[in-house]
């Protein structure tokens, strides 16, 4: 497709194994084309490449993926899956085994944020929590 967008994802060799990794974790994904050097595969329908590129850049947080959930066992299957070797951070946010952030969230955060005092509570429920509490949030 001409013009097409998509993330490339910089690793220190371990672009195919990453790119396994996320298959394995999202349905509806297949590793498009490998190489020494670059990998492309697809997450649910989005695109992206793991580019073997060497220890001269790491992930951070100023890029992170966000992994809307409808349900509370969504949001443990993808927070499980996703801080297995890794780290949990707060607010729903995480890093994998690979140093790449995700933000694990819930569909109804914007219903639950609209109205301003109701959002004082939510905001202030999500901000003491690492993964979400969708009960606990629908409850503020």
């Amino acid at each position: 497709m001409k013009n097409e967008i998509y993330p490339c994802l910089w690793f220190d060799g371990q672009a195919k194994e990453a790119a396994e990794f996320y298959c394995s974790v999202f349905k509806n994904s297949s590793i498009l084309a490998d190489s020494p050097m670059v990998v492309t595969f697809e997450l649910n329908g989005s695109k992206f490449m793991g580019l073997n590129g060497g220890p001269h850049f790491t992930f951070n947080e100023a890029v992170s993926f966000v992994v809307n959930c409808d349900t509370r066992d969504e949001i443990d299957y993808y927070w499980d899956k996703l801080t297995s070797g890794g780290s949990e951070s707060r607010c729903g946010w995480l890093k994998d085994k690979f140093g790449v952030s995700w933000q694990i969230v819930t569909t109804i955060l914007g219903e639950l944020m609209s109205e301003p005092a109701r959002a004082a509570r939510v905001t202030k429920a999500f901000m003491n929590m690492k993964k979400l509490d969708l009960a606990a949030l629908q409850n503020a």
